[in-house]
């Protein structure tokens, strides 16, 4: 039940909403007079469903018992829906697990990187109800990695330096540095960090050049490379020695993506043998935020949507 105190609270300003304005005066706070006011349905629920994704979520606790939520933009170039996005996002974390929230952007250019690193100000000059700061990885903050040592030591940082930096003249070194540290890994982490460093460099020319680069046994990744590979045709038994890698490497992704995959979903994907569902699998192991997303198959052509009553 509302209490009266707090009824009052917010029905002084519905009396004099031109109080506003004088009462923050006191506080030296100055805004404008209104010269309208309007007032507004106070029902904030959504009215049609609206689907709002961040790229990844990740919770963070600590021996103390504090923690924090580290929520991960990829951005590839400026966008005027973003900052409100990003807002939204923190308060609606916040709100969710109670726990306070971090927004990671990355990004591949300068240009974006500077934007994104701008404090975010949600309200009136005069007073920003919610200030929005990202912390932002992109080639002027991720350092170009091109000492093999240092490449080996990290892999992942690695894989970041080499995405964020794909489109500077020098990748090739990276890349270079790269694809040797991969040697130094097991196949089935050197599948995962070349896969994603694909993936991350997309349709820039770096990627023909990593595609190129890779020099790890390719019939295990379900890269280009490697799709190319099994349409040269190969023995029965090489083929089921390619399932089994890529259900090493569908495992894989999801257990470094923190995904809970149940005993039953395990043996599900270590006995399948068909090549284009575990190509599937692996497509969505990549983004996927449960096993369900990952396993779930396509309606049948001409299958209802919803069951009639």
């Amino acid at each position: 039940m509302v209490s009266s105190s707090h009824e009052v609270m917010h029905r002084i300003f519905q009396e004099d909403p031109g109080m506003f304005p004088r009462a923050l005066r006191k506080l030296g706070i100055t805004f404008p007079d209104p010269v309208a006011v309007s007032f507004l349905p106070t029902d904030l629920t959504e009215i049609r469903p609206l689907e709002r994704r961040v790229d990844t979520l990740l919770r963070f606790d600590s021996a103390d018992g504090s923690g924090y939520l580290l929520a991960v933009e990829s951005q590839s170039a400026q966008s005027k829906a973003k900052p409100s996005a990003w807002a939204y996002y923190a308060a609606h974390l916040y709100a969710k697990y109670g726990l306070p929230p971090v927004l990671l952007v990355t990004c591949q250019d300068r240009a974006t990187e500077r934007w994104a690193a701008r404090p975010i100000d949600i309200g009136p000059p005069q007073w920003a109800t919610l200030t929005v700061r990202p912390l932002v990885l992109g080639p002027g903050s991720v350092p170009m990695i091109t000492d093999p040592e240092a490449a080996a030591a990290d892999l992942p940082l690695a894989v970041l330096s080499a995405v964020t930096h794909g489109k500077d003249p020098h990748i090739d070194a990276i890349l270079k540095v790269l694809g040797a540290a991969l040697k130094t890994a097991d196949r089935d982490t050197a599948m995962v960090f070349s896969e994603l460093t694909e993936l991350g460099l997309g349709a820039l020319p770096a990627a023909d050049l990593w595609r190129n680069l890779v020099s790890v046994d390719l019939s295990f990744f379900r890269s280009q490379t490697a799709q190319n590979l099994r349409a040269e045709g190969r023995t029965e038994g090489l083929a089921e020695g390619r399932a089994e890698g890529e259900a090493k490497a569908i495992l894989r992704i999801l257990n470094r993506r923190g995904i809970t995959v149940p005993d039953d979903a395990r043996a599900t994907i270590t006995s399948c043998t068909d090549p284009d569902t575990l190509d599937r699998w692996l497509d969505r192991a990549i983004t996927a935020t449960t096993i369900d997303d990952v396993l779930a198959e396509p309606a049948e052509p001409g299958t209802p949507q919803h069951p009639s009553a």
